[in-house]
């Protein structure tokens, strides 16, 4: 890093502890959640933890009556868990590929972002992990699919294996049982590649349709909206026509995603928009309408300004308020629905990863929380499965959460660890 990298690095180190002293005191969560006004951030907060690892016998600490275990370990930054019908578990292996740096922040930035294993030269694969003997380990691992380009989101839909790449979704045949899949297989939709990179997938509980998160370029749209078209959203591609369009829209960047039983409504967890403070606005779970929009660039939490970016009122006025604050920068990334039964002392209910903050003066996230449903709706304060990702003087991350899926035996919770390279099992102790 050259001298005005460090300069900006140690200018940055300074402001984060002045910020230390009037961050607030409680979190923007829930839903009516306290969001402190915007405090513009000259340059911005960056503060992240040194990528450390688990020693031997460490592990991250469980909720009472849970116990957690490696399924499986010796991975390359994975980020996504797909469990097929036969018990079959991939992970996507792919991590943030950063294009060439142009200014001392974009050094620093980037020297941060290596420091803690968030950027470097991706594995571009897919591994297959099989449990023969059921006992909460993975004995086998398989190559599954390799030469991908940031492979994240995966589905399984009647013989085809549908692969969220950075850019586009692209389809393979796949025969049951199978440990492994060749050929380029078949592009069925492109995205812009870049800024937000990640390309999760959901199936539609028809079987009919697939849901896609795409996240925006830039932070607040920094290169105009012209260069946003076609992200900050999730797509639905229709599987029988091929057709593919934007279902929902002003999505900052919408990753995990799953269907609410009762009520079959589609939610997402989206990351809000840096450099207004340390709660300030929240990333939020929320429900996702067909045609909604919910304020990216241009406002936050409903009708919200955000005064760095030339406003549209009549956009402004569409914005959906999100359903659930989850704390400002908490990098919430998996989702899934868990039903209840699952966990013991866990009613029915959505898990979140919570990959962990960097643009905050005090961390934040860096767990997995459950927020309970009832009736179709979040029903109270969120609750932590696992912590313990973080030492306590915040310098250090043994791990980092992120995508988070129900096990093939239904008793159990696989956890996706990209710092970590761990594959998590959660379960009854």
């Amino acid at each position: 890093m050259d001298f005005m990298a460090r300069a900006t690095a140690m200018v940055g180190g300074t402001m984060v502890a002045l910020r230390r002293f009037s961050a607030p005191k409680t979190k923007a969560v829930g839903d009516a959640p306290q969001i402190p006004d915007a405090r513009k951030q000259g340059i911005m907060t960056l503060k992240m933890p040194t990528a450390q690892g688990w020693a031997k016998g460490h592990v991250p600490s469980a909720a009472p009556g849970l116990a957690v275990n490696a399924f499986a370990s010796g991975l390359d930054h994975p980020r996504w868990i797909e469990v097929l019908p036969n018990g079959d578990v991939l992970v996507a292996e792919s991590k943030e590929q950063p294009s060439a740096p142009k200014t001392p922040m974009d050094h620093a930035t980037q020297a941060t972002m290596r420091r803690a294993k968030a950027i470097g030269v991706s594995a571009n694969r897919i591994s297959l992990w099989r449990d023969a003997d059921g006992d909460g380990v993975a004995e086998t691992r398989h190559d599954f699919l390799t030469g991908q380009n940031q492979p994240f989101g995966m589905a399984l839909v009647d013989g085809t294996f549908y692969v969220g790449n950075t850019d586009g979704i692209v389809a393979f045949d796949y025969p049951e049982g199978a440990t492994q899949l060749t050929g380029p297989g078949r592009r069925l939709v492109d995205f812009k590649p870049s800024g937000h990179w990640t390309r999760s997938l959901i199936v539609s509980p028809d079987g009919r349709k697939i849901y896609a998160g795409v996240g925006s370029l830039t932070n607040i749209a920094d290169k105009g909206m012209a260069t946003e078209e076609g992200r900050a959203a999730i797509w639905e591609l229709d599987l029988a026509s091929g057709q593919s369009r934007i279902f929902a829209s002003g999505l900052r960047n919408a990753v995990g995603m799953a269907w609410e039983p009762a009520t079959g409504a589609l939610w997402t967890v989206v990351n809000e928009r840096d450099g207004l403070g340390d709660e300030t606005p929240p990333d939020y779970l929320t429900s996702v309408q067909d045609g909604g929009f919910y304020g990216w660039p241009y406002c936050y939490w409903g009708q919200t300004v955000d005064d760095r970016v030339a406003q549209d009122a009549q956009m402004v006025a569409r914005a959906i308020r999100p359903d659930y604050a989850l704390g400002g920068h908490t990098a919430s990334l998996g989702l899934c629905w868990m039903p209840e039964g699952t966990l013991p002392g866990f009613p029915a209910g959505m898990v979140i990863g919570q990959h962990g903050s960097w643009n905050r003066s005090t961390l934040s996230g860096y767990r997995v929380i459950f927020v309970p449903f009832a009736d179709g709706r979040p029903s109270g304060p969120p609750r932590d499965i696992l912590w313990g990702f973080l030492s306590d003087d915040e310098r250090h991350a043994y791990g980092r959460p992120v995508g988070v899926t129900i096990g093939a035996d239904g008793k159990s919770l696989l956890v996706a660890d990209d710092v970590g390279d761990v594959i998590w099992r959660v379960c009854a102790a």
